[in-house]
């Protein structure tokens, strides 16, 4: 199964989140199909914290692709910080 995740990077307490497609049977800092977005939990304020590609992971979720909890969490709040048309 193909699932959006997150992948962390960063430094020792310094944590950075790659949103990924990835086969769920791969590990969670290993290989992955593309990156959508990414989160950054620790950014100063006044800089982007988190960004997401929406129209490649409505496309992967089109194709099967599932949402971790976390992930949907974060879609959902960044929706509704985006000004609507």
């Amino acid at each position: 199964m193909v699932v959006i995740r997150l992948a962390r990077g960063g430094a020792k307490k310094r944590p950075f989140y790659s949103v990924v497609v990835a086969d769920s049977r791969r590990t969670a800092t290993g290989r992955f199909i593309e990156r959508v977005g990414f989160y950054d939990p620790k950014a100063p304020e006044g800089r982007e914290a988190l960004r997401f590609h929406m129209e490649r992971m409505s496309y992967w979720q089109g194709k099967g692709a599932r949402l971790s909890p976390t992930v949907a969490r974060l879609v959902r709040s960044y929706a509704k910080a985006q000004p609507q048309p």
